[in-house]
């Protein structure tokens, strides 16, 4: 899958069929959509491709009001939402930065200077209630004629459900800050995960017996915070269990950063540099700020404590799931 920051410049420009959206966590609603990307680029003979944004445009206008409680909180970062989208057999995503020059366009220049000249659109599909251009002016009506001029084809993708549940972002934000991972699961299609590459920290963990494999988390609002019994691909053949927070350290720093940390059990090699994927089980507790550095250490203790008990007690249903069968 080829990633383009911005339009492809004039060399790498071919005929698409397009999805445009956000695509935050890529659940099952849009993987509907993005298989009908994939039968219109068959069909067409051309490429399978996506726009997407960066920032969200609702965190861009957010941050411009100066009130970033406005923004949605994120599920996925840039990295997981590129590999999903290669998961889902797209060929091309154009990540566009989204910033004052592309929220002032107008939606006749948005056709005609992004989707015809800049992709060469020649099929588009988005969600039944898309809107685009300054002001949010444009519609499905107005893009429906503008491919009648400009030779493509557009569609729209009506509502995916589970049983009476609409499938959104949304609606999987609302399951990840409720801690329920099993609802998250059903509208996502997989377990919810974050990605990431190993970064040195501060070592502190280190020091008080409870080594941490830290990745960061660009953005400043993730879907969910606190701490978590969670189990990490990537380092060995099978999953490994641990403990992980997510969040902004109260106790050790004020920067508002925001840092995932996972301490794994009976494990200690050095994995700086290495990819690995935390995939989130339960949630434990929410984040605290401790008043000293022993507390946070106990807490830390029983979390962990709490988070084995977790494993023994899902090895101990899996046996018993097999001897009943």
């Amino acid at each position: 899958m080829k990633v383009f920051r911005g339009l492809p410049n004039a060399e790498s420009r071919a005929p698409c069929a397009l999805a445009i959206g956000n695509f935050d966590g890529v659940h099952r609603g849009h993987q509907a959509l993005l298989a009908r990307v994939r039968e219109a680029a068959l069909r067409l003979k051309v490429e399978a491709a996506v726009m997407t944004f960066e920032p969200h445009p609702r965190e861009y206008f957010a941050q411009l009001a100066g009130d970033l409680s406005k923004a949605p909180t994120r599920i996925a970062n840039l990295r997981d939402k590129l590999q999903s989208l290669s998961n889902a057999g797209i060929d091309r995503v154009i990540v566009e930065h989204f910033n004052a020059h592309f929220a002032a366009l107008s939606p006749q220049e948005f056709i005609e200077n992004i989707l015809v000249q800049g992709l060469h659109a020649k099929w588009l599909i988005v969600g039944d209630d898309f809107r685009f251009g300054a002001k949010r002016a444009g519609d499905i009506a107005m893009l429906r004629e503008a491919g009648k001029r400009h030779d493509f084809e557009v569609e729209t993708l009506e509502t995916v459900t589970i049983g009476d549940t609409r499938i959104s972002s949304s609606a999987v934000r609302h399951a990840l800050a409720a801690g329920d991972f099993a609802q998250a699961r059903r509208l996502l299609g997989h377990p919810f995960s974050i990605s990431g590459h190993v970064v040195h920290g501060k070592k502190l963990g280190r020091s008080i017996g409870f080594p941490t494999l830290n990745l960061r988390v660009a953005h400043k609002r993730p879907a969910l915070s606190g701490i978590f019994v969670v189990q990490v691909h990537g380092l060995d053949s099978k999953p490994l269990p641990g403990v992980a927070s997510l969040g902004v350290r109260p106790t050790l720093e004020d920067s508002g950063r925001v840092l995932l940390e996972t301490y794994l059990f009976d494990f200690d090699r050095q994995t700086y540099g290495e990819v690995i994927r935390v995939e989130f089980l339960k949630k434990l507790r929410d984040e605290e700020k401790y008043v000293d550095l022993p507390t946070l250490t106990a807490a830390i203790a029983r979390d962990v404590e709490h988070a084995r008990a977790y494993f023994k007690e899902s090895e101990m249903l899996a046996v018993s799931a097999t001897d009943r069968i």
